[in-house]
């Protein structure tokens, strides 16, 4: 039998999804344990609804937004989340959704319900002299406390939940923005 990376991964992934979905409704071990309470799960992968970022009902990332959309600049000093402003939110790994880490994400426009944002990164990953059509370099900002430049990831867009938003971290500056957009425009054929 001939197997290649990609069943042996996915075989891997199932096993590891229902041995997670079962320590999710097994009962903890331990004297405070009742019937029918859940284990602990370590990480951020067991963080209330809200503050995951999942779909409307609050249980499940709706996944990486997939079409095309307008970019939008329309940051206000009203303590929403806007397009336009650097915000902070739990954001899902790309391989597991279930999974992720508190992150600074620019939002950059609207899908029904969510938000979507391009997530912010301050690891340098474009060199000074290269040309990436992934990542835009912005600078640093308000949103990052130690003052690191961040860059902006183009290549994956991120559905968010309106009160999902944990923080507002900056508004970012109409040329900074116009910059991302025509990232955008470029590499999804936005409007």
């Amino acid at each position: 039998m001939v197997l290649n990376l990609r069943s042996l991964q996915d075989a891997v992934r199932t096993g590891l999804r229902a041995l997670r979905n079962a320590a999710r409704t097994s009962p903890a071990p331990g004297p405070d344990s009742s019937p029918g309470r859940a284990a602990p799960v370590p990480g951020n992968a067991r963080l209330p609804a809200a503050a995951r970022g999942g779909a409307v009902d609050g249980d499940v990332y709706p996944g990486d937004f997939q079409g095309r959309s307008s970019v939008r600049y329309a940051p206000r000093p009203d303590g929403e989340p806007d397009p336009g402003e650097v915000v902070w939110a739990w954001v899902p790994y790309e391989e597991d959704h279930s999974r992720g880490k508190d992150r600074p994400v620019l939002l950059v426009g609207r899908s029904g319900s969510y938000l979507l944002g391009v997530m912010l990164t301050s690891r340098d990953r474009v060199p000074e002299s290269a040309v990436s059509q992934d990542y835009v370099d912005l600078g640093a900002g308000a949103w990052d406390r130690q003052g690191r430049a961040s860059e902006a990831r183009l290549d994956r867009i991120v559905q968010l939940r309106p009160d999902a938003i944990r923080r507002e971290g900056a508004v970012l500056d109409r040329a900074r923005f116009d910059t991302v957009a025509a990232g955008l425009r470029s590499r999804h054929g936005w409007t």
